[in-house]
């Protein structure tokens, strides 16, 4: 069997008894906040998909505890002088109990009625011991709650006794049998899923009714919600457990419902979230090489730190240098870099961004049988005559799914999707035209998908073309990502480098796109510039110039790309710099500490191998030593051996000693700043 009711544990994180306490309550307020809560879970509605009976057990008896409470509340306030106000102390031990109760209930029909419906279906067994628990509990208080001492008259005693009766009526937890029927029949469509026999349609729209999953946006909340109930979870068989069932909710969300649209309000965004794209995000915080906030940061042998992810792409590219500082890397050992990471995940939380990775992987046969049907009906109905609306619809599917995880992504490129959305690519729909290049991207992460999009007929030339007159910012930015991911691969990046049209969309991108589209650009740019080869092509496509007008907008990015140019480019892009030095000199100034550390290094290139006019063009900068000398007592340790180098360049020239300049013979040195001498400016 693919996955059994059994497998599903309970949730995690669940409050403990504490966080239900009703503190230093005086003993009226004690029963006025049960009166309240009781009052409120009466009001609450019980669940008609499933557990119909439990929750609607446990309302009704809040709502006879609400009549209870309200005559206690009413006699406690009675002007009779003979009722003595106040409650003895076992009374008001069992209202405080009562009160953990309580909240328990209501914590337990919120947990009910907010989880997945899925996993609520497999998890019958255990909320529905949880209601008997709960009620027992609630029996064994009222049992014990001291009638005779609070005086009750007598029709309230016999209301606690009718309450109490109900309470103790039932001696084991209840399972509605159309609740099991219904469990069965999910476990059953999920064995045969992993069998690869696809499910009765009619069938499967009856659970979906039955759960009230009655269209594709109901279907999407229901994945968030697991994919949620994932992050919960620690048991890794449980995980994909919960992924199988993913897989399953996806697969009849097509079949049913059609494909879906992105939607601005998701469930993440309804509940306060945000993206790192909506926001600034910090500089230490994001990936020198992609630019992007770090997930996994790691530190590499030259003491750099970077997104485990893009520093893995850039090993797997074949480099063997550290790709910030240039320097030969002696071994390939990626060290955690646990306190940046939590530093990180403590600023998202604030954010309200998501931390964790949300792609899941695939680690049973139902999942994965379950995406291979999901692929095989979407491809199917785009062979078929479709409307421009319902073919967005499909490959908005396929973009989702391309972005979940690597059996994925080799399943629709296996499934030759790659020549469908090529087709696609230039529709004058801009949203089917976003699907396309998205979907093609999040394929491309998969190292064997890259050879495919190189080599299948007409899919680059599609990329580069969306690349160069998309419809929308956005499929433009898409399509800038994808060169960067295909240039990955060393052969690729030269190729793509070679393209005019490469070089010239990704150089129009990052003048005129907004911030997120040109960041995409500026990311597959620098890249493409760890090539010598392509570094010649991007000088010819005047990525000097572009550099100029982004250096005020972006400086960070800006001299993040120069910096590897003026490395990798030699004398002819060090030639071009020569308008850009008193730029550099401001971001020095002024920037970032990782922005200073870049342009500290450019400059350091430049008037190594420039030659006495670059370094007389950086020496005419007012204040520039005073600049330098501040880096050098307060800024990073890279950036310090460069400010110390370059000052020593100065020094140099000023003393008349041009032809060391020009000859590139100082090497980077640690400058003790005892022997400061005060200079003018």
């Amino acid at each position: 069997m693919a996955v059994s009711p059994e497998t599903f544990s309970p949730r995690k994180r669940r409050p403990s008894a504490n966080c239900f306490m009703a503190s230093n309550l005086t003993d009226r307020n004690l029963l006025k906040s049960l009166f309240l809560l009781s009052s409120e879970i009466s009001t609450l509605q019980p669940l008609l998909f499933l557990l119909k009976t439990n929750t609607s057990s446990i309302i009704r008896k809040s709502k006879l505890l609400s009549i209870l409470f309200d005559e206690i509340l009413g006699r406690d306030s009675s002007n009779d002088p003979t009722i003595i106000t106040g409650f003895p102390p076992s009374a008001v031990l069992c209202f405080d109990e009562l009160y953990i109760v309580l909240q328990r209930m209501k914590t337990s029909l919120e947990d009910c009625r907010n989880c997945s419906k899925m996993w609520l279906l497999m998890q019958i067994d255990v909320f529905s011991n949880i209601f008997h628990e709960l009620t027992l509990e609630l029996s064994t208080l009222l049992d014990i709650l001291p009638a005779e001492k609070l005086k009750l008259e007598d029709d309230v005693r016999e209301l606690l006794i009718l309450i109490t009766k109900q309470c103790s009526a039932r001696f084991a937890a209840y399972v509605d049998p159309k609740d099991r029927h219904l469990q069965s029949q999910v476990v059953e469509m999920l064995d045969k899923i992993e069998r690869e026999i696809v499910p009765d349609q009619c069938k499967l729209a009856a659970i979906f009714e039955r759960l009230t999953l009655l269209d594709s946006t109901s279907c999407r909340d229901e994945i968030e919600l697991l994919e949620e109930e994932i992050q919960s979870q620690t048991d890794e068989k449980v995980k994909s457990d919960i992924i199988a069932l993913i897989g399953f909710v996806r697969y009849a969300k097509c079949v049913l419902y059609g494909g879906s649209t992105p939607r601005a309000n998701s469930r993440r965004r309804r509940r306060g979230g945000a993206s790192a794209a909506d926001i600034s995000v910090p500089a230490d915080f994001r990936c020198p090489i992609s630019l992007d906030l770090m997930r996994d940061p790691v530190v590499v042998s030259t003491g750099q730190t970077y997104d485990r992810s893009s520093i893995t792409l850039w090993y797997g590219s074949g480099h063997t240098t550290c790709p910030k500082t240039g320097q030969t890397l002696t071994h390939t050992d990626l060290i955690p870099n646990s306190s940046l990471k939590n530093l990180i995940a403590m600023w998202c939380k604030e954010q309200k961004i998501p931390f964790e990775s949300t792609e899941l992987s695939v680690t049973n046969k139902t999942a994965l049988e379950a995406v291979k049907m999901t692929v095989s009906f979407i491809i199917n109905k785009l062979n078929l005559s479709q409307s421009v609306e319902s073919a967005n619809r499909l490959v908005h599917e396929l973009r989702i799914l391309a972005k979940t995880d690597s059996d994925s992504r080799a399943c629709i490129a296996e499934a030759a999707a790659l020549p469908l959305l090529v087709k696609l690519l230039g529709s004058d729909h801009p949203s089917l035209q976003v699907n396309a290049v998205t979907t093609i991207l999040n394929l491309s992460i998969l190292q064997a998908n890259k050879t495919r999009i190189m080599e299948t007929d007409g899919v680059l030339n599609g990329v580069i073309e969306v690349l160069r007159s998309g419809a929308t910012w956005e499929a433009k930015g898409n399509a800038a990502a994808t060169v960067f991911s295909l240039s990955g691969v060393p052969a690729y990046k030269k190729r793509l480098a070679r393209k005019t049209r490469v070089v010239k969309g990704l150089m129009d991108l990052a003048r005129e796109g907004p911030t997120n589209s040109k960041r995409d650009g500026l990311v597959a740019i620098l890249n493409l510039a760890g090539d010598r080869e392509a570094v010649g092509k991007l000088i010819e496509g005047g990525v000097m110039e572009m550099v100029a007008e982004i250096m005020e907008g972006l400086p960070e990015e800006a001299v993040t790309i120069l910096e590897v140019v003026v490395k990798k480019g030699g004398l002819v892009a060090v030639a071009a710099t020569y308008p850009l030095i008193k730029k550099l000199a401001i971001v020095l100034r002024d920037g970032t500490d990782r922005a200073r550390e870049s342009a500290a290094a450019t400059l350091v290139n430049i008037c190594r191998k420039g030659g006495s006019e670059m370094v007389a063009e950086l020496a005419a900068v007012q204040g520039i030593e005073r600049v330098i000398w501040e880096i050098m007592g307060m800024g990073t340790g890279r950036a310090r051996r460069k400010a110390a180098t370059l000052l020593r360049v100065l020094r140099r020239w000023a003393a008349g000693l041009d032809a060391e300049v020009a000859s590139g013979a100082y090497s980077d040195v640690n400058m003790n700043t005892s022997t400061r001498i005060v200079l003018p400016g």
